[in-house]
């Protein structure tokens, strides 16, 4: 720097290309999981009580994502999850994974195809409807993963015994 001249860089920062970490993207997931052995009744619970995903910037779209989520027969669960992070899921995976195995997370349709990721139409993913197809299309799947996850209450309640029918003394 020569002396008395001061550079003022405000000016020249909209110039200079955001890092990779600050460039938002949106991406549609695809998400199969299963339930961790034993977390059943915990995942209710943080459910019915709006905990799931507390403090994450995520918000209510756990939530969201749990009363759209389908179980297939095999106890796999699938949902489709909106996500802002270069790493897929990296914002939402402790989360989930304090009640689920992740085993597979996968593009919910063709990126070249999504018109924020393709540069069209910038933050295209807040009102697109390509999740609302997703959602109907995995609807016909399975049975809806909160209703499976309610009924289990059933299940833990046993009937009380049939009276004795025989002589009484």
């Amino acid at each position: 720097m020569r002396h008395g001249i001061v550079k003022d860089w405000r000016h020249e920062k909209s110039q200079i290309p955001k890092p990779k970490s600050q460039i938002q993207i949106t991406m549609r997931y695809l998400v199969t999981a299963r339930v961790k052995k034993g977390q059943r009744d915990a995942l209710r619970r943080a459910i019915d009580e709006g905990s799931l995903g507390a403090g994450s910037i995520a918000g209510d779209e756990y939530l969201r994502d749990m009363a759209q989520a389908r179980e297939l027969a095999d106890g796999r669960v699938k949902w489709v999850e909106t996500c802002f992070c270069w790493t897929p899921l990296q914002e939402e995976r402790p989360y989930w994974e304090q009640y689920f195995n992740l085993t597979r997370v996968q593009d919910a349709h063709d990126r070249r195809k999504c018109r924020d990721h393709n540069g069209s139409e910038p933050w295209a993913c807040d009102g697109c409807d390509c999740t609302v197809r997703l959602e109907q299309k995995l609807n016909n799947t399975g049975k809806s993963f909160m209703e499976s996850l309610r009924s289990g209450e059933l299940r833990l309640i046993k009937p009380l015994p049939e009276p004795d029918s025989g002589p009484t003394k």
